[in-house]
């Protein structure tokens, strides 16, 4: 299937000269959807996966539906004060400011193998940050999984040479 073609581009989104990369175009068509969950799963079959975390918003869209599809669990990660048990937090830079995520304590065991996953990578901020919870709290990243991938932003070179599987790369 044809992915990219799902993926709607507005220009001059969230700021002029940004090329906002839409994926609602996808997420509205049931079989691209599925589709693109299962060419992930395919992506990432071969790994003892225990958990998927996903980043907020869009990493729930993409991460709990691959979790399901794998019969493994989700782990969500919020912004800060959105989650309401005990958490830990990392902040990050933003390109104009900085931002905090944060992960139930107990989200993780020790040891637990966890896949991240997202609609998007680009700088890798989000997602480097994802991982650093996740290693807070024991558990081992083994890939991260993407439905697009901008690979003119270098968002691989800020992950530590994880293992990154993408079904569109722009």
């Amino acid at each position: 299937m044809d992915f990219k073609s799902y993926i709607r581009v507005i220009p001059d989104y969230p700021q002029p000269g940004i090329r906002f990369k839409d994926i609602t175009t996808l997420l509205k068509n049931g079989e691209a959807y599925r589709a693109a969950i299962e060419a992930l799963k395919e992506m990432v079959a071969d790994k003892q996966i225990d958990l998927i975390a996903g980043p907020e918003a869009r990493g729930f869209v993409i991460g709990a539906p691959l979790a399901n599809s794998l019969g493994v669990g989700f782990v969500p990660i919020r912004k800060s004060g959105k989650l309401p048990g005990e958490t830990i937090e990392a902040g990050y830079n933003l390109e104009y400011g900085k931002d905090t995520l944060a992960m139930h304590k107990d989200a993780i065991e020790p040891g637990q193998k966890v896949l991240i996953a997202d609609d998007l990578l680009a700088t890798g901020g989000t997602i480097s940050t994802s991982i650093d919870l996740v290693r807070q709290l024991g558990g081992e990243v083994v890939g991260a999984a993407f439905l697009i991938e901008l690979s003119y932003l270098s968002g691989r070179e800020k992950l530590g040479g994880i293992d990154i599987h993408t079904l569109i790369t722009f």
